[in-house]
Formats: C-alpha cells, structure tokens, sequence
C-alpha cells in the first residue's frame, strides 16, 4: 500500500530549520562581547592612550580584540611588509609595525593630515617609528601607484570605496599573502532587506565579490564589527 504524501495547508510552505550547529540564537553581543574583552591583556601605555582619545573623539579604531587578530594573522605568516588602507591615527599601524620586527616594513596611509601627525607622536613614542611609511592622502591612489607585492593588504577606508580597493588588492598581493578588511558585518544593516544606503550597498557588493572571487579564499569573523579575512591562492 502506497504511503499518502504530507501536504501543508495550502499558502503555508514549511520553514526550513536551522541546522543545530548554526547556533543561531546564540549572540558575541552584550556581556558576552564583555567576556571577551575581559579577557585581554592590558595593553601598554601608549596603545592605552590611544584607545582613551579615539573613545573620546569619535576617532574610528578596529581596537583591541580585533588589533590581536591582525597581529597574530601577521605573526602567522611571518608577515614582513603590510599596506594599511586608511590608517586615521595609526592604532593598528603600531600593532602591525610590532608584529613585524625591526626589519620589516608598514605603510600607513591616511587624507588628514591632523591624524597623520598625531600617528607619528604615537609611533616615536611607542618606539616603531623605523618600521612605518607614512603617507597623507588618497589611500587608493597609494595603493595603486605600487609596483611590489605586498604580505599584507588591510582595508579600513571609507565604506563605499570597498568594491575599487577589492580591484586593486590582488596583483599588489602575493601568494599566501592576506587581504583584511574591517567592518564587514556594517552593525548588523547587512542582514537588512533591500538597504537603501550607499555604504551598506558598497559592503555588500564587497563581502560578494570577495567571496565570489576565485583569486582568494575568504571568511568573515563575527568579531566585532565583522572582520573579513581573505588569502591569496
């Protein structure tokens, strides 16, 4: 005897579950997020600064969480050469110039030139001034007038410029080398329906394009503000 197929009601489609391994209802949001900086060391006297005027200022840094992942990825890879796209007042630049020793090599690029000499106070003072390049203005153009390949590429300029640097990065990159890029998550407006502003639209197009591309192999990591992280094949 045949079995008589299940049908829903009709205009009912059935909602497909998440998988359990999803953790979907699961958040690093909240005091979660607090474990986790609750967690980290106390950094040094001159990033501490940093942390307290860019909060005090509106000053937009990737901070501490995310500065470890990007210094552990370059120690990872024995990174000797990063291009820092948008660098505001270089509190990443001086954890990469420290990832990459004495002998290796930062580019910091920023369009204010107050914030690029407040950088270079910070870099004196933290002891890598020897190890950064600095350079005021369009960071793209920068970029784009560089003839080496780079270790690491990190992309932190403004929103909707993401999908032009993504056609730059990889003949400026080498193999194995990665290509970073800060606020990919945008808040959270990436998971919205048909957003209407132009930089969440250029995001969005970006995290597509990237994964889409067969030159790199890319994950996002839901940490704070969502930090893409694509190698090089």
């Amino acid at each position: 005897m045949k079995s008589k197929a299940k049908h829903l009601p009709h205009g009912k489609p059935k909602r497909e579950a998440k998988p359990s391994w999803r953790h979907y209802n699961f958040t690093t949001a909240g005091p979660v997020d607090d474990y986790l900086y609750s967690m980290l060391p106390q950094r040094d006297e001159v990033l501490a600064e940093m942390e307290g005027y860019a909060s005090e200022h509106n000053i937009p840094i990737v901070g501490p969480a995310v500065a470890r992942v990007l210094q552990q990825l370059a120690l990872m890879i024995a990174a000797k050469t990063v291009f820092e796209l948008g660098s505001a007042i270089g509190y990443s630049t001086i954890w990469w110039a420290q990832a990459v020793g004495d002998k290796g090599r930062v580019i910091y690029t920023d369009g204010d030139a107050e914030n690029a000499e407040r950088a270079r106070g910070y870099f004196n003072r933290a002891g890598v001034s020897n190890r950064i390049t600095l350079h005021t203005g369009d960071a793209l153009e920068v970029l784009s007038e560089q003839k080496e390949e780079y270790d690491i590429i990190f992309n932190d300029v403004d929103k909707e410029d993401y999908p032009r640097v993504l056609r730059l990065v990889a003949p400026r990159l080498r193999k194995g080398g990665l290509f970073i890029t800060d606020n990919v998550l945008w808040s959270g407006r990436v998971a919205e329906k048909n957003p209407s502003d132009a930089k969440t639209k250029a995001i969005l197009e970006f995290n597509r394009k990237l994964y889409d591309s067969k030159e790199f192999y890319t994950t996002i990591l839901p940490l704070r503000d969502g930090l893409a992280v694509a190698v090089k094949k």
